[in-house]
């Protein structure tokens, strides 16, 4: 018992280092490519934060008629991140995050991993959805293009940003493709 339990404890100490496939994250980041930014950066940061998300799944669940700002209000002294706070303003998207755990882990796993090919991920699914006209701008959200600028190797140890520099090189959307709320007051959840 000794020797499993000193084992149990060290795994659980040292994380794995996972890389994780563009198959994958792209199943993983499918489901919210097409969110607006604002939203999917927050979704995103969630992610990282899984037993808060259940956490906050469960205070929905508990309270059904709240939403929006009184929401986000009514959970400001949950121990949960900020992120996550956030997302209680939006019933419809938490129930789908409770509804897959696995999933939001994952997410989370590979945005805090590989947060480049996470957002690469992000964008090339924003262009298939552009070319095949179901992401453009209407009354609820703008769909602005820009062309990306070259952008500067991450900061960190050198054999990490050789790699992720070639990464970024081969796999980098030539555009960035932006969603915002038309009224920045009023977050539109796709369905």
């Amino acid at each position: 018992r000794r020797v499993l339990f000193r084992s149990q404890a060290t795994a659980a100490a040292q994380p794995v280092a996972t890389t994780y496939t563009s198959a994958q994250i792209d199943q993983w980041v499918a489901p919210i490519a097409l969110y607006p930014d604002n939203l999917l950066s927050q979704v995103l940061m969630a992610s990282t934060y899984p037993s808060n998300v259940v956490q906050a799944v469960e205070w929905s669940q508990d309270n059904p008629t709240m939403k929006g700002d009184a929401a986000v209000q009514a959970v400001a002294n949950q121990p949960w991140d900020p992120s996550v706070k956030s997302l209680v303003a939006f019933p419809s998207l938490l129930a789908l995050m409770g509804e897959n755990a696995p999933w939001v882990e994952n997410l989370g796993n590979a945005f805090l991993a590989q947060p480049q090919a996470v957002m690469d991920s992000v964008q090339r699914l924003r262009a298939i959805a552009q070319q095949t006209g179901t992401l453009k701008s209407t009354p609820q959200q703008k769909v602005i293009t820009a062309t990306r600028s070259a952008a500067p190797a991450p900061a960190t140890s050198t054999a990490t940003a050789s790699r992720s520099s070639s990464v970024v090189t081969s796999s980098a959307p030539a555009q960035v493709i932006k969603i915002e709320s038309t009224n920045p007051n009023v977050v539109y959840v796709p369905a």
